[in-house]
C-alpha cells in the first residue's frame, strides 16, 4: 500500500469550500494560496447536496471547474466523498436511515452526521456517490489523495443496527450457548433463547451487561470499517495505484472506533487534531495526538488533515492561540512523522454552523496576524521538503487498546475516577516531560523493539496480550503496569485467583482487595508522596517493595513493587501518585531501562524529535514552547533559516522552532 503523498515535498493547505464563495473570491484565493505556499486542499467534504441534488442526478460541472482551476494554480486535491452529510432529499426519502439514540429518540435532519451506518438505504446511497466521484475524477491530474467520509463517529441504536448486530454476533460466537457463556447471562436472568431477543444496549433501568456493551462497541467499529471499505474499494477501481485512500480519524477523549483496525486498512493514516488546552499542556496534547497517529499506521508517514489555525477548544469556550503557535503546532506534528500540515479550513465561513471555526484566511481577510502566521508556516513547511518520507523511531511505548478503553467505560466499576484517556495522556506526558520520543502500541503486538513499555490502564487484557507482555519482560524489557490492570479477559470476565489476574506472575505480586479512595482523599506513602483515587491490598510473591503505604489500613503493605522476571523487569504501581512523584517514578524507570532523550538536559517545554530516512540522513526538530531562548549542541544545516548551525551550537529563540539536517555539510 502507498504510504506517501504523490507530492514533491510536504503537504500544506486545508479544507477549501469554493461553493460558499463567488468568482471574485476564487481569484483572490488563487493569489493568496500562492502566497501561503499551499499545495494541497481538501474539496467536497460537505458537498453532497450540490453534487447530487436529487437521487441519481449529478451536477459535476462546478466541481470540474474547481478542480481544473486548482490544478492550473499548482494546487493538488484531497478529494473527499461527502457521505458524512446526507442531503435533505435523502432524509425525506429514507427517514428510517436517521440515527436513533440509546433512549429511542430518532434524530432529524439539520446537522451533519445524521445517518445510520447500518441502514441499507444509506450504504447504497453512499456507495453510489463515492463510485460516481471515483469514475469521474479518479484520473484527474489534480488528484493527490482520496478522503473517504469525514470523522466516522455516529453510533445508532435503531432496529437496522439491531439486525446488523445480531449478524455480527452470529459470526463471532456461532451459537447462543457460546454467547451466553461469554456474556455471563446466568446473572440477572439474562439468558437468551433466540438471536431475535438480542438488541443493542439501549437505555435501561440500571447497569447493562458488560459483555453486551463491549461487543456492541466492537460491532459498531467493525460496521464503520466495513462502510469505509465499501467506498475505498469502489474508488480503487478507477484510481491509479499511486494515489492513497484514507479517512480523517478523530482523536478525542472518547473513542467509537478501533483505530488500530483502521490503521491497517487505510493507505495513509489521516487524523484531525484540535488542541484542548493552553500553554505547555496544549503542546503536550499535540505530541500525544501526533504520536498516536504515527503509531496507528505502524510508524509509517501519516498526515495531519485538520487542525485549527486559531482554535483552542475548552469545555465551555473556544480560546485563541498565542502568537507563533500555528507554526509550532504544525512543526510538532511534522516532527512526529506527519507528511505535512493541513487546516480546517482555508477561508472562514460567513454563515452556517461553523462560521466561528478559525481558518487560514479569517473573516478580517489577509491583512491579519493569522494569515501572516499562515504564510510563515507555509514557507517553513516548503523549506522542509526533503524530510518527506522519513520516519520516527522510539524506544518507549504506551499501551493503547480500544477494548480496554471500552471496557473501562462500563458502568458499575468500583470508582468513577477510572479515566482511560486521562491516564493514557498522563503516562505519555511523563515521558514527554522527560524528553523521550514515544510510540503507542497494542498489547498483542511485538513489543521487543522497545526498551520500556508503560501500561497505564489495562483493565482488560486478552490472553494473547498477557502472553505478549510475558514474552516482552522475559526477553529483557522493562514494563510499568498501573493499578486495576489485567483483571478481566477479552470477554469482560474477571480473572479469578487474585489481582492483577493475567499479570501476577510477571509482576511477582498477588492482590486480594481493591480499595478505591473517596473523592479528594489521599494516602501517604513511605517516601512521603501521596496516593490518590485508588489503592490495593497486595502481597509480594517474588517482587521487592519499592514504596509502601504509610497510613491507614494498608500501612506497611506494598504500594510500588519491582520484580525481576527472566531478563527483564516488571514494575507495579497500585495507586494514583501525585504529579511530582509520578514523574519521578517514571524518570527512575526510564533511567534504569536505558532509554535516553533525543537531546539531554533540555528544559521542560522544549521538544527535540528526530526523523530519519532509509539512506541514513537525519533531521533534528527542536520546538521551543517556553518564554526563554535555548542553546543546544547540534551540527548541520538549519533548514528554516537556510544556514549552517554555528560552532557554538543551535540557538532557538523563545516561542520558535528549528530543524537541522544533521552531520557535516558540504561547503557549497
Amino acid at each position: 500500500m502507498a504510504a506517501r503523498l504523490p507530492l514533491p515535498g510536504l503537504a500544506f493547505g486545508g479544507d477549501h469550500n469554493p461553493e460558499q464563495w463567488d468568482e471574485a473570491t476564487w481569484k483572490e484565493d488563487d493569489e493568496l494560496m500562492r502566497r501561503a505556499r499551499v499545495n494541497l486542499v481538501t474539496v467536497g467534504v460537505f458537498s453532497w447536496a450540490l453534487l447530487e441534488p436529487e437521487e441519481g442526478r449529478y451536477e459535476f460541472g462546478w466541481l470540474d471547474a474547481q478542480l481544473d482551476r486548482l490544478h492550473a494554480n499548482g494546487v493538488r486535491v484531497d478529494l473527499a466523498t461527502p457521505t458524512a452529510s446526507p442531503p435533505p432529499w435523502f432524509t425525506l426519502a429514507h427517514p428510517e436511515a436517521m440515527p436513533v439514540t440509546a433512549d429511542g429518540t430518532r434524530l432529524t435532519h439539520g446537522s451533519r452526521d445524521t445517518y445510520c451506518l447500518a441502514a441499507p438505504a444509506y450504504r447504497r446511497a453512499a456507495a453510489r456517490i463515492a463510485g460516481a466521484l471515483a469514475e469521474r475524477y479518479g484520473r484527474h491530474p489534480a488528484l493527490a489523495l482520496w478522503h473517504v467520509h469525514n470523522e466516522y463517529a455516529t453510533v445508532c441504536f435503531c432496529e437496522q443496527s439491531a439486525a446488523a448486530f445480531r449478524v455480527w454476533l452470529r459470526a463471532r460466537y456461532g451459537t447462543l450457548d457460546a454467547l451466553n457463556e461469554a456474556w455471563g447471562t446466568a446473572f440477572w436472568s439474562q439468558r437468551y433463547g433466540s438471536w431475535e431477543q438480542i438488541a443493542p444496549p439501549r437505555a435501561t433501568q440500571w447497569h447493562h451487561n458488560p459483555g453486551h456493551t463491549l461487543d456492541f462497541r466492537r460491532f459498531w467499529s467493525d460496521e464503520a470499517l466495513a462502510a469505509y471499505r465499501e467506498q475505498r474499494d469502489l474508488i480503487r477501481r478507477h484510481t491509479p495505484a499511486g494515489v492513497p485512500i484514507t479517512t480523517n480519524l478523530m482523536l478525542p477523549g472518547y473513542q467509537t472506533l478501533d483505530l488500530w483496525a483502521f490503521g491497517r486498512e487505510v493507505d495513509l493514516v489521516g487524523i484531525d487534531h484540535y488542541m484542548d488546552a493552553p500553554g505547555v499542556d496544549g503542546d503536550a496534547d499535540t505530541a500525544f495526538g501526533a504520536d498516536r497517529a504515527r503509531s496507528f499506521g505502524g510508524g509509517r508517514p501519516w498526515l495531519l488533515i485538520e487542525q485549527g489555525t486559531n482554535t483552542l477548544y475548552l469545555p465551555d469556550r473556544v480560546l485563541p492561540k498565542d502568537p507563533g503557535r500555528i507554526l509550532r503546532s504544525s512543526l510538532a506534528h511534522i516532527a512526529r512523522g506527519s507528511e505535512g500540515a493541513l487546516f480546517f479550513q482555508w477561508r472562514q465561513s460567513r454563515a452556517g454552523a461553523e462560521m466561528w471555526h478559525s481558518a487560514m484566511v479569517p473573516h478580517a481577510g489577509p491583512d491579519t496576524r493569522i494569515f501572516r502566521e499562515t504564510v510563515a508556516t507555509g514557507e517553513a513547511v516548503a523549506a522542509l521538503a526533503e524530510v518527506a518520507g522519513s520516519t520516527v523511531t522510539a524506544e518507549a511505548a504506551v499501551l493503547h487498546d480500544a477494548d480496554a478503553w471500552w471496557a473501562l467505560d462500563t458502568k458499575g466499576l468500583p470508582s468513577a475516577e477510572l479515566d482511560y484517556p486521562g491516564t493514557l495522556k498522563r503516562a505519555h506526558r511523563a515521558l514527554w516531560d522527560a524528553g523521550i520520543t514515544t510510540d503507542f502500541a497494542h498489547p498483542e503486538s511485538d513489543l521487543s523493539r522497545y526498551r520500556l513499555v508503560l501500561a497505564p490502564s489495562l483493565y482488560l487484557v486478552s490472553d494473547a496480550g498477557a502472553a505478549s507482555l510475558r514474552r516482552y519482560v522475559e526477553g529483557g524489557g522493562t514494563l510499568l503496569v498501573q493499578y486495576f490492570s489485567g483483571v478481566v479477559d477479552e470477554r469482560h470476565q474477571v480473572r479469578t485467583g487474585g489481582y492483577p489476574g493475567a499479570l501476577r506472575e510477571v509482576l511477582g505480586i498477588r492482590g486480594e482487595e481493591h480499595r478505591p479512595l473517596a473523592a479528594g482523599a489521599g494516602l501517604v506513602l513511605s517516601d512521603g508522596s501521596t496516593g490518590r483515587v485508588w489503592s490495593e491490598d497486595l502481597r509480594t510473591e517474588g517482587a521487592e517493595t519499592v514504596t509502601s503505604y504509610a497510613a491507614g489500613p494498608l500501612t506497611g503493605r506494598p504500594a510500588v513493587t519491582r520484580h525481576r522476571f527472566g531478563a527483564g523487569t516488571g514494575w507495579y504501581l497500585s495507586t494514583g501518585l501525585d504529579e511530582a512523584a509520578y514523574r519521578a517514578l517514571v524518570g527512575r524507570i526510564v533511567e534504569e531501562s536505558g532509554v535516553v532523550p533525543e537531546v539531554a538536559g533540555l528544559p521542560p517545554g522544549v521538544e527535540a524529535v528526530r526523523r530519519r530516512s532509509a539512506d541514513g540522513r537525519s533531521w533534528l526538530f527542536v520546538i521551543n514552547n517556553t518564554d526563554r531562548a535555548v542553546l543546544l549542541p547540534a551540527v548541520g544545516h538549519e533548514l528554516l533559516a537556510a544556514r549552517p548551525v554555528p560552532a557554538e551550537g543551535l540557538s532557538v529563540p523563545a516561542g520558535c522552532a528549528a530543524v537541522v539536517r544533521e552531520g557535516p555539510q558540504d561547503p557549497a
